[in-house]
């Protein structure tokens, strides 16, 4: 299961990741650059919810706790994802890659990231696919 669900994120990522260009190219023009990431927050979290529940009966969690592990793994495999991007490629300071989890600062990604922890759970239950 757990290469399954490794493979589901990097559909996640591939996704996210356009929708990210789009935010850039369209959004942010349009509302600024802190809005738009905002915005994307909760389009993000759609997006993750649909991948979530497409891909769920493939994963095939056999329990609520494989569901929470897909989503740990996700969410631990993405941040450590949007670390790399933000300190090696886009060379970004550690004060500008928290802001965005820090709601205090506008940032409303630990938001995301919180859903996309618990999206598999979502989905499963959304499915059917667990008791209780």
């Amino acid at each position: 299961m757990l290469g399954r669900a490794l493979a589901v994120w990097l559909a996640i990522i591939a996704l996210e990741s356009a929708h990210g260009a789009a935010r850039i190219a369209w959004l942010e023009p349009r509302v600024g650059d802190l809005r738009a990431r905002q915005l994307c927050v909760f389009s993000g979290m759609a997006l993750i919810f649909i991948v979530s529940r497409v891909s769920i009966r493939w994963l095939a969690p056999r329990s609520a706790a494989d569901a929470w592990r897909v989503g740990i793994l996700w969410l631990l495999s993405t941040l450590a994802f949007e670390v790399a991007l933000g300190r090696c490629v886009a060379k970004l300071t550690w004060e500008r890659i928290l802001s965005d989890y820090d709601p205090s600062s506008g940032g409303l990604l630990a938001f995301g990231m919180a859903f996309l922890c618990i999206a598999p759970w979502l989905a499963a239950r959304s499915r059917n696919m667990l008791r209780g």
